[in-house]
């Protein structure tokens, strides 16, 4: 415990699923987090939950496709907790489709929020994180960005956010800044539910389906992953930067 103590993260999508459970890791080890998302019932709860553990927090309601809604938020969460350390991009949606009956808006919507999102958090964080020459940013990937039928927006978004994130790396190395990504394979959030209740599946036999297709026989959860951007965030990973951790309970790629 403590070994964020005296850093400040930024995590997107921070109300629920995986974004909360990282927010609050975070928060467990010391640091002061900064929860965006632009779900304002679900971002209070968190932020809620995160006082009576005595976590630091600072609730932002903002949705990242909106630039100026992001610098506001940045801004706010600089001039409140002190500094910008460490950016989570985590914010996502899903709009499920075979190719044929996707429409322009669903794939708009889902690269956007991903990419765009991505893009202007980045962009506006790495302005404090050059200043002080220091910083960890941390991108949400997917299994799926290897392909996953009926997901051609949700793959390729996922798929970018992987060159994304080893161009940063480049780019930003001299400054004292990392980045790296994560790629959950099967997590059990209310974005899973969604995907069985869409196919008309009850969520207990579809987990269990899927669990018969991973290695480790078990299905992930949100904590899964937030130990493993708790990893990238520590200073004892400073050596390690642009790199894609796939973390689903089996080799992915």
């Amino acid at each position: 415990m403590g070994r964020l103590n005296g850093r400040t993260a930024v995590v997107t999508g921070a109300g629920k699923g995986i974004g909360k459970a990282i927010a609050l890791c975070f928060g467990q080890e010391g640091a002061a987090v900064c929860l965006l998302d632009n779900n304002e019932e679900t971002l209070l709860q968190t932020h809620e939950e995160m006082k009576q553990t005595g976590c630091v927090s600072l609730p932002i309601k903002a949705d990242v496709t909106n630039r100026n809604e992001i610098e506001q938020g940045f801004l706010q969460a600089y001039k409140s907790l002190g500094s910008i350390d460490i950016l989570v991009n985590n914010a996502g949606v899903t709009r499920d489709n075979l190719l044929y009956k996707m429409s322009e808006s669903d794939w708009d919507l889902v690269v956007d929020v991903h990419l765009k999102g991505a893009f202007y958090c980045s962009q506006i964080a790495q302005q404090y994180m050059v200043n002080q020459k220091y910083g960890r940013m941390i991108n949400i990937s997917s299994t799926s960005a290897l392909g996953n039928r009926g997901q051609a927006n949700y793959s390729t978004a996922k798929a970018g956010l992987q060159g994304f994130t080893k161009t940063l790396a480049i780019e930003l190395g001299k400054y004292g800044i990392t980045v790296n990504a994560i790629a959950p394979g099967f997590i059990e959030t209310d974005m899973t539910r969604a995907t069985a209740e869409r196919l008309g599946l009850d969520f207990s036999d579809f987990v269990k389906n899927r669990v018969a297709q991973i290695p480790v026989g078990r299905s992930g959860k949100p904590e899964d992953i937030a130990n493993a951007a708790l990893f990238f965030a520590l200073e004892s990973s400073s050596f390690i930067s642009g790199q894609v951790l796939y973390v689903a309970g089996g080799p992915k790629a």
